[in-house]
């Protein structure tokens, strides 16, 4: 279904343009519980401004699932290590 989450993910985005701010930020993938180490950094060109940036986070085993999603769709924009994206979101 257009506009839906991936098939057995759910999208659980951060606020915009805010850093990491949960303690222990956890994937967004559906069901998965486990310790997010990457944030998919996306927008839909449709609905966002070209700066705007959108985020999904992602333990180990679905970085290259929630990547391949929002890439299929043109919406990828970057693929950040959680701890660069703290560091980048400090300064």
């Amino acid at each position: 279904m257009p506009g839906s989450s991936p098939r057995g993910c759910s999208a659980s985005p951060l606020p915009d343009n805010d850093p990491v701010s949960e303690e222990n930020p956890i994937c967004s993938a559906k069901g998965c519980r486990v310790d997010a180490v990457w944030v998919l950094a996306w927008n839909n060109p449709k609905l966002h401004t070209p700066e705007r940036r959108k985020t999904w986070l992602a333990c180990e085993e679905h970085r290259e699932h929630l990547s391949q999603f929002l890439g299929v769709r043109g919406f990828l924009k970057d693929v950040v290590p959680l701890d660069d994206w703290d560091s980048a979101s400090d300064g």
